[in-house]
Order: structure tokens, then sequence, then C-alpha cells
């Protein structure tokens, strides 16, 4: 059983001691005979269980493909079981340590490679290569759960879905100010400044101070600065100067142009503001689409990828594929893997897909007619395959990304934000960590 570099900074060799320890506990729990051999094929009857990782938000319809599959094998149940999205990964990795990890569940890239270095997922290439999924998985999806892995050309997720950052703004704002779309980052500035007006509790824009801002915050600053790549050989971008003044400009819009609320703000907060009428543009992804129309329908509001950059050129940073892991603890193996294949295949994939706004995995359902009726979703999938887009890859591949991208700077962007913390200090330290995690992955995985 395998450490990887997930175990860094201060008390790294006494934490690498304990997780190797309960690890190993874990596996004796599990039945695991020590050589990292677990779990079960199973009968491929009987009941499993799923975890839903953006449970609530996406409920009704993987109740509705839960639904499906179970009337196409009566011989299978599956229990539901929905984890809200900003709790996923502490879920599983209290499930890794102390047992009870579910046959199948919902595995985004921004923390697979922490899972892939608990070993707590089965590799799934073989398993796609001899089922109707094979060949009917877009490649760029495939390529990126593989890099975000960690594990070279192995697979441990089957992608589903992709998201894409979008820019939604209020198009009847826009019109009733005489605005321009904010398809450049000058047009983006004009506009928040211009749609606010705070006596009256309106306001051009909403920014991400909560869970989630890291991602956020990056996507601006590289979309304004035109810098392409994440890293400069072994050293990241994060911290050079055109960052760090992309930056600048950016957390100048908190209170001026926003509301001072926003601080907290996370993508709930963030979509129940921009649905009221009283923000004119917001950022999020894909995901937030139906909302959107729900709330105000289609003739309200626009969605288009980042503003224009330097020269023309549009600058996107990669949002993490979404997919789904089969346990290397199920006793069930068999069954989980005929529910992979299921939700993987055109009709629910479509289906789910067609529900959250985002971007099919599988080519036949990529293809369906809905994708063209959702404009944010057409655009989206343009600029992940035309080449319309540069798309800065973010490392997703580390073991450290989500707890550097999240626990470990969300808290330094709100001072950013309430101006205790400069843009230029809060990138240095990412840029640091950012740094010592790639050097130490590099170590783990030479050779």
């Amino acid at each position: 059983m395998t450490i990887s570099g997930s175990l860094r900074g201060r008390g790294r060799a006494a934490g690498a001691v304990a997780l190797t320890a309960t690890l190993a506990l874990t596996a004796t729990a599990c039945g695991d005979d020590g050589t990292g051999a677990s779990g079960a094929e199973g009968s491929g009857k009987g009941t499993i269980t799923f975890w839903d990782n953006n449970g609530g938000v996406r409920t009704a319809i993987w109740q509705e493909i839960i639904k499906d599959f179970e009337a196409a094998n009566p011989d299978i149940k599956v229990k539901y079981v929905p984890i809200p999205s900003e709790d996923v990964q502490s879920k599983y990795d209290t499930a890794i340590a102390g047992g009870g990890l579910p046959d199948v569940g919902g595995v985004g890239a921004a923390y697979l490679a922490n899972m892939v270095a608990q070993n707590a997922l089965d590799p799934v290439g073989e398993r796609i290569k001899s089922s109707s999924l094979d060949g009917k998985l877009v490649p760029a999806m495939v390529d990126s759960v593989k890099s975000a892995g960690g594990r070279g050309d192995e697979m441990y997720s089957v992608p589903t879905s992709a998201s894409n950052g979008v820019l939604y703004y209020r198009t009847d704002l826009f019109k009733a100010a005489g605005l321009p779309a904010p398809t450049t980052w000058d047009a983006f500035y004009t506009a928040a400044g211009k749609l606010t007006d705070a006596k009256n509790n309106k306001f051009g824009y909403t920014i991400r101070g909560g869970a989630g801002s890291i991602a956020q915050a990056l996507d601006a600053m590289y979309g304004q600065s035109g810098i392409t790549e994440f890293w400069n050989g072994d050293t990241t971008t994060v911290d050079d100067p055109k960052n760090v003044a992309a930056l600048e400009k950016y957390v100048g819009l908190f209170k001026r142009t926003t509301p001072e609320a926003d601080v907290n703000n996370d993508f709930k907060k963030m979509n129940a503001q921009f649905d009221t009428g009283t923000i004119g543009m917001m950022n999020h992804n894909l995901g937030s689409y139906t909302d959107h129309v729900k709330a105000l329908g289609k003739d309200k509001f626009a969605g288009i990828p980042n503003p224009l950059g330097p020269g023309g050129t549009r600058v996107q940073v990669s949002n993490p594929v979404d997919g789904l892991g089969l346990f290397r603890t199920s006793e069930n193996k068999a069954a989980a893997w005929k529910f992979i294949e299921f939700a993987a295949s055109h009709q629910s994939n479509s289906k789910w897909n067609k529900s959250a706004g985002a971007i099919p995995a599988n080519t036949d359902a990529s293809k369906d007619a809905w994708i063209q009726e959702a404009e944010p979703t057409k655009l989206g999938a343009q600029a992940l395959t035309d080449g319309s887009t540069k798309i800065v890859q973010l490392p997703y591949y580390l073991p450290d990304w989500n707890k550097i991208s999240k626990s470990e700077n969300e808290p330094n962007f709100q001072k950013v934000l309430l101006g205790a913390m400069s843009a230029k200090d809060f990138l240095g330290t990412l840029a640091k960590q950012l740094n010592e995690a790639q050097a130490e992955w590099k170590q783990q995985n030479k050779g």
C-alpha cells in the first residue's frame, strides 16, 4: 500500500506514520490481505451503495437514472447517498481511514489524485476496454482523468461530464443600461461599475469569496494576464507579476461593485443573488445554467466563456472532469461496474448532462440536439475543443492540490479581499506551496 505526497509541511513524519497505521487498520477491517488486494467481484446481484458527490443539487436526476437502472437490472438495488460537494473529499477521507466506503462514488478530478494515493479506487481501464463504453468516451476527458490520477496511463474514474468557466450576465440589465456584452475585460470592468447602484442594492458583479474562491480567482487572473501555462519548468506561474496585477484589479471590485457580504460567498449564494435581479454579472460554470433558466428564463441572461484578454486571446483555467469511481473495498464490483457502465452510457449520460447543463463524456451523448439549444454549453464545448480558447491546465494530479486550493488558501483570499493581505503576498504563499508539492510529487514518481 503506497502513501503519496499528500503529507507535507509541519508534522509530515508523524502524519505519515499515523496515516500508515490508520490505513493498515482499515485494510485489515476490510479484509485486505496486506498486498493491496481487497473486495470481490461478487455475484453481480444484490445491493450496492452509490455516493453522489453533488448531493442535493443533482439528487433528482440521479434518482431518475437509478430508477431506470433498477428497471433494466431487477436483480440489483442501488442505495443512494447524497453528499454535498463541499463535504465530499472529507467524507471520502474519513471513510478511507475508518471504513464504510461505497461501492461506487462520484469522483471529481480535483481530489482524484488524493484518493488514488490512498489506494481507495480500482483502476477501470481494462473494464472499459471490454465494455460498451470502449471508444465511446471523449478523448480529451479520458486524458484529463488519466492526468488527474497521477499514475501514468491508468484510469481511476470513468469520466461522465466536463464543465467550463462561464461569465453569466443579465442581458436585460445590460440592454437597459445601453451596455455591450462583456466580451472583453475592459467591457467587463466598465459594466461592473455602470450597473452598480449600492444605495438601491444593485451591483454590477458578485465575487466568490467563500468556498471555491481560488479556482475562480485563478480563472480571472490568467484570463487577464494572457499567461497560458501553469508551470514554467517546475516553477508555477501563479505569482508572475502579470498575474499579481490582474488579481489586484479583480479584487478591487470587492465592496466597490459587489456586495460586502460576498466575502463569504459560495456558488449557492452567488446564484441566489444573480437570480433575484440585483446582480449584473457572475462567474461560475455550466453547472448553474439550468438554475438560471428556471429562475430567469432564457431571454434575461446569457453566458459566455471568459472575456477576451491581451491580443484578443481567450484564456481559461481547466475545470475538473467529473467521473464515477469503483471502490477497491467493494464486495460486489460486478454489480457496481454495471451501474457505472449504465450511468456513462448514451441515454443516461445525455440525460444527466442535460439536467446539469454540462458537457457529456459519452461521444454519442455529446452529439445530441439539446447541446445546440443550450448556448453556454455549446460555447463551453467549443472552447474546450476547437482551439479558440487557451486552457491553463491546473495540477489536479498533485495529491495536495485540493488542500492547497481550499483549506490552506481560501482564508488567505478572504484576507486579500478585506485588505489584510496583499495580492502579491497571497500569490507568493500559494506559489511556494505549489512548487514544494510539485517537487515532492516528481521525487515520488521518478523512474
